[in-house]
């Protein structure tokens, strides 16, 4: 029996051997299952710090944008202001040219009647081209493609020729009842001052008598004069002094 129990002795020391072999296998084996664990749980935690930095950036930019929006919206804010303000002043400003349209318009009308009854009461120079300059006047008054402004620029402008007659020397052909036949003759328009005709064939001349208004024949005497005064106002003369017989209003 003696010899048997180093043999069992041994077997118990091997057993146990192989128990501790294998706790410390599982420890082991634990161990690197703790430091897997470990690595995702890092991993995860890598990600998500990762995830919340981009976020961070994201509420940055985010915040800039913002503050950008808010300046924009303030500039844009103040322009539309502005805006507002120059609308409402065009729509005053068109009341107001409302208005003076209003008023011209039979300003011009009362204008363009009294040139009218001004060229019926002048000397009757250049009849044709006025009456019908005044016709035009007033089919211009009813047509509606032509604003107020340019209407009232060309009553200006038709005032402004009758001023002109009145401080020019013209030379001119028209017809005329010379002793009960019409004839063409050579008019001599010396301002408004003196109207003159004489016939082509230089043989009768007369003058516009603003008292009897009516023509009346002039002496023989003052034909080479008015030939003179026509070659003048055609530019074929050089000014030079004219002895005209002038019969002007009292």
């Amino acid at each position: 029996m003696k010899g048997v129990k180093p043999l069992i002795l041994a077997s118990i020391v091997a057993m146990s051997a192989t128990v501790q072999a294998n706790d410390l296998n599982k420890v082991i084996d634990k161990s690197s299952e703790i430091n897997q664990s470990a690595a995702q749980s890092q991993t995860k935690i890598d990600k998500i710090a990762d995830s919340m930095q981009g976020r961070l950036q994201q509420f940055k930019t985010l915040n800039k944008e913002i503050d950008g929006l808010t300046v924009y919206n303030a500039q844009l804010s103040k322009q539309l202001s502005n805006q507002m303000s120059e609308m409402e002043a065009i729509n005053l400003s068109m009341d107001q040219v409302s208005i003076i349209e209003r008023q011209i318009t039979p300003l011009m009308l009362r204008m363009i009647t009294g040139l009218e009854q001004f060229v019926a009461l002048d000397v009757p120079f250049l009849t044709d081209e006025r009456e019908k300059r005044l016709a035009s006047l007033k089919d211009m008054m009813n047509r509606a493609d032509i604003n107020s402004s340019e209407k009232f620029r060309r009553v200006l402008e038709a005032y402004q020729v009758e001023v002109d007659y009145g401080r020019t020397i013209e030379a001119y052909t028209a017809l005329l009842d010379v002793d009960g036949q019409e004839r063409e003759v050579d008019f001599l328009r010396i301002g408004r001052l003196e109207l003159i005709y004489l016939t082509r064939d230089g043989k009768k001349a007369g003058s516009w008598d603003t008292t009897s208004k009516q023509f009346v024949a002039l002496d023989d005497s003052t034909i080479s004069q008015i030939s003179k005064g026509l070659r003048i106002a055609r530019k074929q003369l050089a000014p030079d002094m004219l002895t005209l017989p002038v019969h002007a209003a009292d």
